[in-house]
């Protein structure tokens, strides 16, 4: 028998060749983890969505849960009219009540894109924002730290108290939490907004947003038409319809009186929902559109605020150059002049905020934001 050990210099128990054997396994063990690596990340960047708010609002629209719902109402609806007034026995009543149905579902699956761009707004907007104030934080707590440095340093040389540097680890302290909080919303707003476009468990990573459009639309236009436009008042305009049909049917002599007068009861009642219907619209619509206009003024008034922050900054850091301020000054102006933008971001995005809940309440895009998803889903309808 061949003796391996001996006749394999691989294998062999001599110091050269065991260094040898040790080098080849290690460069293997080396090559084998930078593989599987390699393919972690290659997962990892499989697994990841990089999203504009424009193309999240589209892929909602398109494959979202909630309007894949509706559009599948939509399509039962349009089956369940056509089986009805290719029956030669409907009754009339069947014939309204299917075309209603039908208008209801098509009028509702708008009404759901609507729905379904507001929520995917707010959780796009959250994960940006959540991002900007990890940010923000982050650079407070530093500012914070230096100027806790600075008290200690100052008491040391007795020309602070025991409360400056007090206040300043409460100040740290309360801004490390306000971090950690930021740092935290993201994920929850990450997995929110993944569920609403029917991601599974990925990595969202998301843009800066545009500047919200400018509101042109009056209230009057907005209220002009709002009948059709809206589920709630198209079914209770519906009910009210059938009602009155109901009444017609019922108003001659071979109808027992009392159907006709239960009938009558129903289209009373109907008429009465109606008009309660039509004033809750008209409300939260004027609700809604005041909210848009305030929002507009609130993003007028922090791009205003940050101008005048950008020109203290411009100071404090003129002043350093000059000597007559100190490094943690600017430092501080830095901060502020970023709190700023994050300000006027954050009334940027109240705008957007409003705009879609007034698109909700108005039953039109207001956004701008749906007007690729409906040319992509347009044909559903």
């Amino acid at each position: 028998m061949t003796n391996t050990a001996m006749t394999n210099p691989a294998v062999n128990d001599t110091a050269p060749n065991g260094a040898a054997h040790g080098s080849n396994t290690g460069r293997k063990l080396s090559t084998l983890a930078l593989l599987v690596t390699l393919s972690l990340a290659a997962q990892a960047g499989a697994q990841s969505t990089n999203l504009d708010l424009g193309s999240a609002v589209s892929r909602a629209l398109t494959s979202g849960p909630d309007v894949s719902t509706g559009r599948a109402n939509l399509q039962k609806a349009q089956a369940n009219f056509k089986a009805v007034i290719a029956d030669p026995t409907s009754l009339i009543t069947d014939q309204t009540a299917a075309q209603q149905t039908l208008g209801s579902a098509s009028v509702g699956l708008s009404g759901a894109k609507l729905s379904v761009l507001q929520t995917v707004v707010t959780q796009y907007l959250s994960i940006y924002e959540a991002e900007l104030k990890t940010s923000l934080n982050a650079a407070q707590v530093n500012f914070y730290s230096r100027s806790l440095q600075i008290a200690q340093a100052r008491l040391a040389a007795k020309v602070a108290t025991t409360l400056d540097v007090t206040k300043a680890q409460n100040s740290l302290a309360s801004n490390q939490q306000e971090l950690s909080d930021a740092r935290a919303s993201r994920p929850i707003a990450e997995a929110q907004l993944a569920k609403t476009l029917g991601l599974g468990k990925v990595a969202l990573s998301v843009k800066a947003p545009p500047a919200p459009p400018t509101l042109r639309e009056s209230l009057s236009a907005l209220q002009t038409g709002l009948e059709s436009r809206l589920g709630t008042l198209v079914q209770a305009a519906n009910a009210a319809q059938l009602a009155e049909l109901q009444v017609k049917v019922a108003s001659n002599d071979y109808t027992p009186a009392r159907t006709l007068q239960d009938a009558q009861t129903a289209l009373g009642n109907a008429v009465r929902d109606l008009d309660s219907a039509r004033k809750t619209a008209n409300t939260a619509l004027s609700d809604a559109y005041r909210a848009a206009l305030s929002a507009r003024e609130a993003a007028s008034i922090s791009a205003a605020s940050l101008a005048a922050q950008q020109t203290t900054l411009a100071q404090a850091q003129a002043k350093l150059k000059a000597g007559t301020a100190a490094a943690v000054d600017v430092q501080n102006a830095q901060v502020q002049t970023q709190a700023a933008q994050v300000a006027l971001v954050t009334a940027q995005d109240a705008l957007w905020k409003a705009l879609a809940a007034l698109s909700v309440a108005a039953g039109r895009d207001m956004t701008g934001l749906a007007q690729t998803g409906s040319a992509q889903t347009g044909s559903a309808q």
